[in-house]
């Protein structure tokens, strides 16, 4: 924060509190009138006259307990601009603290978990029930909280993998993350070729499709998308190209959807979690997604 903006603060915040002061202050103490009584504001209601009296003592004392709280606080602790506080407490500080504290506290158990392979953890259930917390935690968000996905974010419970379903390629996905590129072909096919595309992609799923434009579609196909999705449209792992010979589809199976994938391109992103869970965390992930899928192996 530079100089100018923190002496701002520092302005308007003791200046608000001593402004609170001077208010309490100044109507601290009332007048009597020339009969002994407190002077009337000269609102009058119903015949009720009302009276200008001050607080009561508890209620103004009251008040400057918490001007006196107030300006206690910003001395021990951060809120004048780049006054740090006497105490030295920061957000970071305390975090790094907390941290620490469970670190040591649940280091031994997540480094006892990343010496057993995932395969040995699916039988044991803590080990999967510490994994689904992390999992809720820091991949719901996009997987949701049953992992069942939605769209433009894979549905991890099913067999259906874009980059491989064994116990270290999900590892690897978590640890590193992933990045899927679909480029646009819209420019380069034409709407009519788009069109055509897209109907032999989904004859290779066993949908009803325009026969006219079958050999057209699966021309342009050979040409254009049969490198990364294979000749046979079951994707390629290496590349992280989807199986289009299935049902399973990231952005939607429809006529429209299918269209808008080749016609403009898909780009999706996957984070690389190895920084942010460490790789005894990232381990115990991997071994509840699995669970997830082998599931439905099973």
């Amino acid at each position: 924060m530079s100089s100018f903006w923190s002496i701002w603060i520092i302005v308007i915040t003791l200046g608000s509190i001593f402004g609170c002061w001077w208010l309490l202050q100044s109507n601290s103490k009332g007048e009597a009138g020339p009969d002994g009584q407190a002077p009337t504001t000269g609102h009058v209601y119903d015949g009720i006259e009302e009276y200008d009296n001050p607080l009561p003592r508890w209620w103004f004392m009251l008040f400057i307990a918490t001007i006196i709280f107030s300006l206690v606080y910003l001395i021990l602790y951060p809120g004048l601009g780049n006054f740090k506080g006497v105490l030295g407490w920061s957000q970071e500080k305390s975090w790094q603290e907390e941290k620490q504290k469970a670190d040591e506290k649940y280091g031994p158990i997540f480094t006892a978990y990343a010496n057993t392979s995932i395969e040995e953890l699916q039988s044991n259930k803590k080990a999967l029930l510490s994994g689904q917390r992390i999992f809720a935690n820091n991949c719901s968000v996009c997987h949701g909280s049953a992992a069942t996905g939605s769209y433009g974010f894979p549905n991890l419970t099913d067999n259906d993998w874009l980059y491989g379903g064994s116990p270290e390629n999900i590892k690897t996905t978590i640890l590193y993350g992933r990045k899927g590129a679909m480029p646009a072909w819209g420019a380069i096919l034409g709407e009519e070729g788009v069109n055509a595309v897209a109907e032999y992609v989904m004859s290779l799923s066993g949908r009803d499709v325009d026969q006219r434009l079958l050999e057209e579609g699966k021309t342009k196909y050979d040409t254009t998308c049969a490198a990364c999705h294979g000749l046979d449209g079951k994707g390629n792992i290496a590349l992280g190209a989807p199986n289009l010979s299935d049902t399973t589809w990231l952005y939607g199976g429809s006529p429209g959807l299918i269209k808008h994938s080749i016609r403009n391109g898909r780009n999706g992103n996957m984070p690389a979690h190895q920084a942010i869970l460490g790789e005894d965390k990232v381990h115990l992930v991997a071994a509840y997604v699995y669970s997830l899928s082998k599931k439905n192996q099973d």
